[in-house]
């Protein structure tokens, strides 16, 4: 199960998030993901990823956000899935696996679809092969985050919060003046 080190940030009031209504929050997990818990966890860690996803529903819940989750081992199947939150979602969390190094088509559905994104790892990228330290989609994400297990996430769906949060009263304060 993932923990947290500390309570999730209030909801604001309904001024400040959009009148109350809830934050709608895609999370993507990419190729082999579905394997965690299994596979390699001495890298990934032991929490499977229907914990994490349960875990960042009633977090999200707590936050007032409505959190989607989808994971798939196929590119297209990503591509699709990011495509069709166009305009119904407004930030998209993302662990695009293998294909963080990879994907220009990932990559080009998330430039398509303009929503801010958050790319999520569980490990340190950095303390891995040098491969791994390439990402296409760095350059065009809100933030990146990784190296914290599990937990990655959860600090993901919090600053999600806080980047859509902020984009509401800039979009409110726009529409006053």
């Amino acid at each position: 199960m993932v923990m947290r080190t500390k309570a999730p940030p209030p909801v604001r009031s309904g001024a400040r998030n959009g009148a109350g209504r809830p934050i709608a929050v895609l999370v993507v997990h990419g190729p082999n993901l579905n394997l965690l818990g299994e596979r390699e966890p001495e890298v990934y860690g032991h929490t499977r990823l229907a914990d994490i996803d349960r875990e960042l529903q009633q977090l999200g819940r707590q936050m007032n956000m409505e959190v989607a989750t989808f994971q798939s081992n196929s590119e297209g199947a990503i591509v699709d899935r990011i495509q069709q939150a166009r305009g119904k979602t407004e930030i998209l969390i993302i662990n695009p696996g293998a294909y963080t190094h990879t994907s220009v088509a990932i990559r080009d559905a998330i430039l398509a679809v303009a929503m801010p994104t958050i790319e999520v790892h569980l490990s340190n990228v950095y303390k891995r092969e040098p491969f791994r330290h390439r990402s296409t989609i760095a350059d065009i994400a809100h933030g990146r985050i990784m190296g914290f297990g599990a937990e990655s996430y959860s600090l993901a769906l919090q600053a999600a919060r806080t980047i859509v949060d902020a984009a509401r009263v800039a979009t409110s304060s726009a529409g006053r003046t």
